[in-house]
C-alpha cells in the first residue's frame, strides 16, 4: 500500500534570526481536508513558520516537507503552483484594476484565468472588477487577496490573520469558502488572533508561544488537557424551592453549578432528574480561555 505524505510536515524546526530563536523545534503536519488555527501572540513564530513552509527562509535545523518535496528546494518549486497564501499585509497596485489584479496573479502563478471572473463573484466583488483597487475599501482588498489565494484549487492554503478588514458579513463567507475547500480535501492553515470566531472552523488548535509549541490538538483535546470548568445552567418553569447541592441560584427561576470537565456528564444526568427544568445551557470554556490558561502555565 502507498502512503501519501501529509501535504504540510515539519520536523523539529528551528529557525533564528541572530540570537533570537525564532522556531524553536516545532514539529507540525496537516492532513488532507484539515483546518488547523496556528495561535500565539506577536512574536510568536506564526508568521516565520509560514516563511518556512513557503520555502521563503531555510531552516537552521530540521526539516520542512510541502506536499512530500523539501520547502524551497529546486523539487518544491513543482508543487508550488499548489499552494495559496494570503499574507496579514495585502499590497496590491492601486492602479490596476480588480480583475486586472486577479489576472496578473493567475499568470505569474502559471494558472489559467478562465476561472477568474467566477472567482471574484465567489469572495463577493464581481461589481468591483472593472474598478481601480485603489478606490476599493480595505475590506474589499482583503477579498481580492483572498481571491488570488485561491488561483489554481490550491491543495494547500496558508491564510495569515486572513479576517482583517472584513466585516461581519464577509466574514461569513470566508468561513463558509473555508468550510467548502476544507471539504474538499485542502489542507488549511490559519494564523489569526481572532480565536472566538473561529471555534466551530477548526480541526485542530496549535498554540505557540516564544516559538516552541505548547499546545496541538482538536478542541475536546486542548479542554481535556485545560482542564478548565465547565459551566451548567438550567432554566426552571417554577421557583426552586431549594437547590440540588453544589448548585446555586442566579435568579428566580435559573440555578447554576461549575464543575469540572470529568464531573459534566454527573451534573447533567442529575439535571435532567429534577422537577420543572425546561432548557437545560452548557457553557464550555472557549478558545480565548483555553489560549490563556495555556500561555498562563507555561509562565507558571
Amino acid at each position: 500500500m502507498t502512503v501519501t505524505a501529509p501535504p504540510i510536515d515539519l520536523h523539529r524546526v528551528t529557525k533564528r534570526y541572530g540570537a533570537h530563536c525564532a522556531v524553536d523545534r516545532v514539529s507540525l503536519y496537516l492532513e488532507p481536508g484539515e483546518c488547523v488555527i496556528l495561535a500565539g501572540h506577536n512574536g510568536a513564530g506564526k508568521s516565520t513558520l509560514i516563511k518556512l513552509i513557503l520555502g521563503l527562509i531555510r531552516p537552521e535545523s530540521g526539516t520542512v516537507r510541502v506536499l512530500g518535496e523539501l520547502a524551497g528546494s529546486r523539487a518544491a518549486s513543482r508543487v508550488r503552483a499548489q499552494i495559496g497564501y494570503l499574507p496579514e499585509t495585502v499590497a496590491l497596485h492601486p492602479t490596476l484594476t480588480g480583475a486586472e489584479t486577479l489576472d496578473f496573479y493567475a499568470r505569474l502563478k502559471g494558472v489559467s484565468t478562465q476561472g477568474n471572473a467566477a472567482l471574484l463573484s465567489r469572495v463577493g466583488i464581481a461589481e468591483a472588477s472593472r474598478r481601480r483597487v485603489g478606490g476599493y475599501s480595505k475590506g474589499m482588498r482583503q477579498r481580492l487577496a483572498l481571491a488570488q489565494a485561491l488561483l489554481g484549487k490550491p491543495r494547500i492554503l496558508l491564510l495569515d490573520e486572513p479576517t482583517t478588514g472584513l466585516d461581519p458579513a464577509s466574514r461569513l463567507l470566508f468561513y463558509d469558502i473555508v468550510r467548502e475547500l476544507r471539504d474538499s480535501g485542502t489542507a488549511i492553515l490559519l494564523s489569526t488572533h481572532a480565536l472566538a470566531e473561529l471555534e466551530g472552523q477548526a480541526d485542530r488548535v496549535i498554540v505557540l508561544q516564544k516559538g516552541r509549541k505548547i499546545a496541538d490538538g482538536s478542541l475536546a483535546d486542548l479542554r481535556r488537557d485545560a482542564d478548565l470548568p465547565v459551566r451548567i445552567r438550567l432554566s426552571l418553569s417554577h421557583d426552586p424551592i431549594t437547590p440540588p447541592a453544589g448548585w446555586r441560584q442566579i435568579s428566580a427561576q435559573r440555578i447554576e453549578i461549575s464543575c469540572p470537565q470529568a464531573d459534566k456528564l454527573r451534573h447533567l444526568q442529575t439535571a435532567q432528574t429534577l422537577d420543572h427544568v425546561i432548557d437545560i445551557e452548557l457553557e464550555q470554556p472557549g478558545l480565548d480561555e483555553m489560549y490563556a490558561h495555556f500561555l498562563q502555565r507555561e509562565d507558571a
